[in-house]
């Protein structure tokens, strides 16, 4: 029997290929999906790793084997097989591991209408059909079938954002080998838009960067890109393309969290008075401004099945997170980095600004980024941590992990890892000196 302790985690089953997951294992998940869920119809999408494929060809199998019929979407980015579990009313499966080295894979799996799949809305009970077995099955074997999704996905989105009268606009982006090389030249096909393509290659390799723009040093070529063809702005893909970051003109990192506060007051514009989710690592310039807007805010846990969940309970309009994740009502509230980016540009195209002046009004703080830290006893260490604050007059919270908020307004959040023993560190400040002081304060404390 193999570890499924390392294997599933919060909301998906990850892990390297082939010792943890392989086409055997990927079988039997898609017939107990199948068989969980009960469904006649079943999309299953991959992206460009080597395992992918055939990773994806097993799972189909798995779920036909149960009865279920297949739509087999082929190379998409993890938001298009959301778009064909929301357009068709199905559950979807999306066999990537993100942005994680090229030794990983895994499998995200949604309900019918892009609802996410988690330990609390079915991996629990997929996990326990995986120890036990699957109960016998006589019904016929459901068939599986291609479909190309690409085109009726690019026209959904740019339905939904209006790029008529943008003006002209030069674009790099770096699609790190993943699978916006496939959907960008799609979805962005408009004459205002110059595109600077950079790694559109599908390559499960990743031969130029990790396909992980929250690393810095993978946003490097991106920024050297912009600087050289004086491009208006910058996107950064992750392996799978449900995450989008942002370079400006000046060739320097948007935050996510100014991102966040930009397309919420687009959204809240559409639909006064709604409801915005956001995470509890996000900036809280984002509170303050869905708040100006007229909207509701709502903090959450980090984590998609926490906010799509949260959202749906709230009919919130949109929600956004720190990692380039946002989340859109009128996308199935699932996380689509192109739809995003389309926000972005429209915005910038209806705009006499440059990007780093549009996004000013929304960056009122300093953020430190995450800072990782090898911590072995993390209960003991977030304990201490509180009690040396609350002695200062900070107060606490526990929505997610350990958050200390300063009497001056400055807060920080310490997060375990759900993967790895670290300790996961996010600092704000109204000043750099202040940020910095804050920071290394607590770093010394955990090390």
């Amino acid at each position: 029997m193999r570890d499924l302790d390392t294997l599933i985690k919060a909301y998906d089953i990850r892990g390297t290929v082939p010792d943890q997951l392989d086409d055997e294992l990927a079988f039997q998940v898609g017939a107990a999906f199948a068989h969980h869920l009960a469904a006649p119809l079943i999309a299953v999408g991959h992206d460009m790793r080597v395992s992918s494929p055939s990773l994806a060809a097993a799972f189909s199998a798995g779920a036909a084997d149960r009865g279920a019929d297949v739509l087999s979407i082929g190379y998409v980015s993890t938001d298009l097989l959301y778009f064909a579990s929301g357009l068709r009313n199905v559950p979807g499966a999306m066999i990537t591991a993100s942005h994680n080295p090229p030794a990983y894979n895994g499998i995200k799996m949604c309900r019918p209408g892009a609802a996410p799949v988690g330990q609390d809305t079915g991996l629990r009970e997929i996990r326990k059909l995986l120890e036990t077995g699957l109960p016998d099955f006589d019904g016929s074997p459901g068939s599986i079938d291609a479909v190309d999704l690409l085109p009726a996905y690019a026209d959904y989105l740019r339905d939904l954002v209006d790029l008529t009268g943008s003006r002209p606009l030069r674009i790099a982006v770096d699609a790190g080998n993943g699978m916006a090389g496939r959907t960008v030249p799609v979805v962005l096909d408009h004459p205002a838009f110059e595109l600077i393509p950079l790694y559109f290659d599908l390559d499960g390799t990743f031969p130029n960067h990790e396909a992980n723009p929250m690393n810095p040093a993978n946003l490097a070529d991106l920024q050297a890109a912009v600087g050289r063809h004086s491009a208006d702005l910058g996107l950064a893909f992750d392996g799978d393309a449900d995450r989008c970051f942002f370079i400006d003109e000046t060739a320097q990192r948007v935050s996510p969290s100014a991102v966040v506060g930009l397309i919420a007051t687009r959204e809240l514009a559409r639909r006064p008075g709604a409801a915005v989710v956001y995470n509890a690592i996000t900036s809280k310039a984002v509170p303050e401004d869905i708040t100006e807007h007229g909207g509701r805010p709502i903090r959450t846990r980090v984590g998609h099945s926490f906010i799509k969940q949260v959202m749906a309970d709230n009919d919130a309009v949109f929600g956004g997170e720190h990692s380039g994740h946002y989340y859109f009502h009128d996308f199935w509230n699932a996380d689509s980095g192109m739809l995003a980016a389309l926000h972005v540009l429209q915005a910038l195209g209806q705009s006499t600004k440059p990007l780093s002046e549009l996004m000013r009004e929304f960056t009122r703080y300093v953020a430190s980024g995450e800072i990782n830290t090898v911590a072995d006893d993390i209960p003991a260490i977030l304990a201490l941590v509180e009690a040396r604050y609350r002695d200062r007059g900070a107060t606490a919270d526990h929505l997610d992990g350990l958050t200390i908020t300063l009497p001056d307004g400055t807060w920080f959040n310490l997060r375990p890892s759900n993967t790895e023993p670290l300790l996961r560190l996010n600092v704000e400040a109204a000043d750099d000196a202040t940020m910095s002081n804050v920071r290394d304060e607590v770093l010394a404390l955990l090390r």
